[in-house]
């Protein structure tokens, strides 16, 4: 039987030696950028890995496995384009309704959107009903006459105790127009189809939509910011007709009050200032208006939109309390649009309200 041969220690470590040394030669011909570009690149990797580590919300010393899973995560996110990392966020973003409304066809090369159906619809619909019920008018109202005589006799009514009669007058048209339209397509939007009937995708809980042929008016930036520009423009209308350009500007800049000396320069000075925010306030206003029916409108939608979604199974009982809700909150919307309108109306065309009696006891 042969043995089999056992190195000598003292040989192995001669061996290891010369190997140390065959590598420290070679080394010598590297050149020293690819050092430092190797360590470089070795302290970049340590400083990726150590920083998704701590990013990782289970990153822990009990789990240091996740560090990987993140890595790979985000090297997958970098390698897509800026286009489909884009489309990730805002699919990440818009977990409930679309912010904007969606074009459902196009004539003539003119965008039709869904929220503009809606508003079409409304404003037809009211239409046809104010030329029926006003076609044949009786004496003794009754029917539709009677609810479109008890609304439009309510209206000024109300609208009498706060801006005048003399106000009313020129303005009831613009103030009772936009509170029925307001009201009538906040409830229209409620109706069971709209948002809910369009193009989608099948899931494991029943069909999806994801582009609804329908969509409340309102829920809408679009047409409640173009609302607000046409009060604007009339509001600028009847204040130059009601006080003229002299009396808009005195109303703005003039001091209020009989000062005199010191304490009247010191008043227009500050009524100046006073006016020159008076303007950008005014200016404004209409961003105010659109934002805020809007904003009300699309988060009713949204709250709807939820809780049909929290319990697949309860979709249709969870909303109705909300449904109910919104029925509310749709009348409290077009009161207060109508009602900031007339106020503001109200504010710049107070002084010929106020002079005029003592014009007539002089």
């Amino acid at each position: 039987m042969s043995r089999i041969p056992q190195n000598n220690p003292s040989q192995i470590c001669k061996n290891l030696q010369c190997e140390v040394s065959s590598r420290s030669y070679i080394a010598q011909f590297v050149p020293r950028r690819i050092h430092r570009s190797l360590s470089w690149r070795r302290s970049a990797v340590f400083l990726v890995l150590f920083i998704a580590g701590l990013s990782s919300p289970s990153a822990d010393p009990s789990c240091h496995a996740s560090v990987r899973p993140d890595l790979a995560l985000a090297v997958a996110t970098d390698s897509a384009g800026p286009d489909q990392s884009a489309a990730r966020s805002d699919e990440q973003e818009e977990h409930g309704i679309s912010r904007k409304a969606a074009e459902v066809v196009r004539l003539f090369g003119f965008p039709i959107t869904n929220s503009m159906i809606v508003t079409w619809a409304v404003a037809l619909a009211l239409t046809v009903w104010a030329r029926m019920v006003t076609r044949n008018m009786k004496s003794v109202p009754s029917g539709a006459q009677n609810l479109w005589e008890w609304m439009v006799g309510g209206l000024r009514s109300f609208l009498e105790g706060i801006i005048g009669p003399q106000l009313v007058d020129r303005t009831f048209w613009f103030f009772a127009t936009i509170f029925i339209f307001i009201l009538a397509t906040n409830w229209v939007s409620l109706i069971p189809g709209v948002g809910t009937i369009g193009w989608g995708h099948r899931t494991p809980h029943g069909f999806e939509v994801d582009q609804p042929l329908l969509r409340g008016g309102n829920a809408d930036v679009n047409m409640t910011f173009a609302m607000a520009l046409i009060f604007f423009a009339c509001w600028i209308v009847w204040a130059l007709r009601e006080v003229g350009l002299r009396g808009f500007l005195k109303e703005l800049f003039a001091p209020k009050g009989e000062n005199t000396g010191l304490m009247k320069v010191l008043m227009i000075v500050v009524f100046f200032l006073a006016g020159c925010l008076e303007i950008v306030s005014i200016l404004f206003r209409p961003i105010s208006l659109g934002f805020r029916l809007y904003g009300n409108v699309f988060a009713g939608e949204n709250m709807l939109d939820a809780m049909s979604r929290l319990i697949p199974s309860l979709s249709w009982l969870l909303p109705v309390p909300f449904y109910l809700l919104e029925v509310l909150v749709g009348l409290v919307q077009a009161l207060v649009f109508m009602l900031l309108t007339a106020v503001f109306t109200m504010l710049i065309c107070q002084h010929e309200e106020e002079s005029a009696p003592e014009a007539a006891h002089g």
